[in-house]
């Protein structure tokens, strides 16, 4: 079963800082990208389907607090096809977004199916091996006009900054989905969300500004580099959990939410399978219908399970 501490964590503050919803969809920029490119991997769009990447990057948003996150990855594994369907595992997840107040899980919960035991979310959708390179171009082409203008922005500054495009564009991938109006709850602001010690360190004074927001990214992914003598899981993940962390948060460390974070910037920066721990692999979206919905009470039993711990 999960463990207690880490659903009351995730209830009350979620992994990211971000609180538990319980009233509007309001979501963090982090969240909201990989949300975003969840549901590009599932119906295809820019990129091929693929549905393991999905619940991966579905997964991640759950974790970071997100019901929206652990209700559409309780959906799709509750109505993918055969082969990758998980109804044990769909209502594991299932129960955690009913749980966070996504009460819509409640149509894909199967009350005549026990909860499969979890110890620790995401755990699943992780085997590299079975991973195709992220198309990142092609992904970018089914962006709209402005933010593919944007990502050309992004390559021109890495350039000038000897920092590798393909990070660099991972890295805003994964910060806000080139959304250069984000805003976090920590106040990380931009296309490249620039936490306000950042925008000090680079004198940026219109973080919202792409041009002056991404120079400055750039130039500190630069220091980051060579810091960190070009490892490109520290880099990404000082870039995503500070430099103090990198270390102790590497794609190697329990640090979960960091690690999901560096997985996700190598997968999107097309790292080759054997090196990337991100998992995924293509499969065909079915058609979604709806579980007939079970009884509260008997949702309420198999909740009980999961916050017990072992």
């Amino acid at each position: 079963m999960i463990r207690s501490a880490l659903l009351v964590l995730l209830l009350a503050t979620g992994l990211h800082g971000v609180p538990a919803h319980a009233g509007g969809e309001l979501e963090a920029p982090r969240v909201q990208a990989a949300l975003a490119q969840a549901r590009a991997a599932e119906l295809g769009i820019g990129i091929g389907r693929n549905l393991r990447l999905a619940m991966a990057l579905y997964c991640d948003a759950g974790t970071m607090g997100s019901r929206e996150g652990f209700f559409q990855l309780g959906r799709v594994l509750a109505t993918a096809p055969r082969s990758l369907r998980n109804r044990p595992l769909a209502n594991t997840y299932l129960a955690l977004a009913a749980r966070l107040g996504k009460e819509q899980a409640l149509e894909y919960y199967d009350p005549e199916v026990d909860n499969a035991p979890l110890a620790e979310p995401c755990a699943a959708f992780g085997d590299a091996s079975r991973s195709p390179p992220f198309d990142l171009d092609a992904y970018l082409s089914g962006l709209s006009p402005a933010k593919q203008r944007l990502a050309g922005l992004i390559r021109g500054a890495a350039r000038q900054h000897q920092v590798d495009a393909r990070l660099a564009l991972a890295i805003a991938l994964a910060e806000s989905d080139l959304d250069p109006a984000a805003v976090s709850a920590n106040d990380a602001r931009g296309v490249m969300q620039l936490a306000p010690a950042t925008q000090q360190r680079f004198g940026v004074t219109r973080p919202f500004d792409r041009e002056q927001n991404v120079s400055a990214a750039m130039a500190y992914l630069r220091v980051l580099q060579e810091r960190f003598a070009g490892d490109w899981r520290l880099i990404a993940a000082a870039y995503g959990a500070g430099e103090g962390s990198a270390v102790h948060c590497s794609a190697v460390s329990p640090c979960l939410e960091t690690r999901q974070y560096v997985r996700r910037v190598l997968h999107f920066a097309g790292f080759p399978a054997r090196e990337n721990p991100s998992g995924g692999l293509a499969g065909t979206a079915g058609s979604l219908p709806a579980s007939p919905a079970p009884s509260r009470e008997v949702v309420a039993g198999r909740m009980l399970n999961i916050a017990c711990c072992d």
